[in-house]
């Protein structure tokens, strides 16, 4: 359970720094094409980590197999899915994004469940799991003419999964590394930067518009929504653990519907508004764990039953 002052604030300020993300790479696309916000926001972020390594005195990893496994993790955890979020933000909106970026817990578990890596599914996790994908097509309606089934969706939905298939890999292959976390993520985030900037002259033709608005959402996307996020993010799995610490992701799309609203002008029809509501509530279900007794209690319960016998 989350209880120090220091804690909630940081996961405030990660759910507004993540959730806003949407917003500015909408913003963003108003003068950039989404390969040239990947490429922006990953060098960005990775200077912003790479400073925050120098200034605690972390060292990138550097054994070349480490490296080529951070390969698929930069791939699939930054690279692919920042690049499919802008291409599906072209015609989504962006409290839309918000709200099917909140399907990687399932997705995760999904991926789990095929890889057989995954050994608690209780009934309670597989029903959150179905839960979650029924509201995913509720908010998709592609039973209505006025439904979200479009490939601006697919492709965000695409992106969701693409984070998951990171969380699995980092899960299987990362664990034990002896390397920092922060020192992880700043490898991450340099192999993304290569990974955009080659791809940049192929998929980054679009010509450039720059403006105040595009120049400030690209700028705090990257600074903020990427490196300050990624060193908020490995805090608070240092502090309270990779559980407590997922919890902010129930925020997220919150804050990306309120903030499109609001500064978008965009609207959402009580269908998708109940299929977020049934996602984030199948989220929590495929979270849920059984609390451990705790140790005064299990004395009390081992001193008790001593008495009786």
């Amino acid at each position: 359970m989350v209880s120090s002052r220091g804690t909630l604030l940081r996961m405030g300020a990660l759910a507004l720094v993540w959730g806003s993300s949407f917003l500015w790479i909408k913003l963003a696309l108003r003068g950039l094409d989404p390969v040239q916000i990947t490429a922006t926001r990953c060098t960005l972020g990775a200077l912003v980590v790479l400073g925050l390594c120098l200034s605690a005195r972390y060292r990138l990893p550097r054994s070349p197999g480490l490296w080529a496994r951070m390969v698929v993790v930069a791939f699939f955890g930054s690279a692919l899915p920042f690049t499919l979020f802008g291409i599906g933000e072209r015609t989504v909106d962006s409290g839309v994004a918000g709200v099917l970026n909140a399907t990687t817990p399932l997705w995760a578990l999904l991926i789990g469940i095929v890889l057989r890596s995954e050994r608690d599914l209780r009934p309670v996790r597989l029903g959150g799991l179905l839960l979650g994908f029924a509201g995913t097509t509720l908010i998709f309606a592609p039973w209505q003419q006025a439904g979200l089934a479009s490939w601006g969706s697919l492709i965000i939905l695409a992106g969701a999964a693409s984070y998951a298939v990171s969380y699995a890999y980092v899960g299987r292959l990362m664990t034990g590394s002896g390397t920092a976390p922060l020192a992880l993520s700043a490898t991450q985030l340099v192999i993304s930067t290569t990974m955009a900037a080659l791809v940049l002259p192929v998929g980054g033709l679009d010509a450039v518009h720059l403006s105040p608005a595009v120049l400030i959402s690209v700028g705090i996307l990257g600074v903020f929504g990427t490196g300050v996020a990624f060193a908020i993010n490995y805090r608070l799995i240092a502090d309270e653990g990779p559980t407590n610490a997922t919890t902010v992701g129930y925020l997220l799309p919150v804050v990306s519907v309120l903030l499109g609203a609001a500064f978008l002008g965009e609207g959402l029809n009580l269908r998708v508004i109940a299929g977020m509501v049934v996602v984030l509530v199948g989220v929590g279900m495929t979270r849920w764990r059984k609390k451990a007794p705790s140790p005064v209690l299990a004395e009390d319960t081992t001193g008790a039953l001593a008495g009786t016998r």
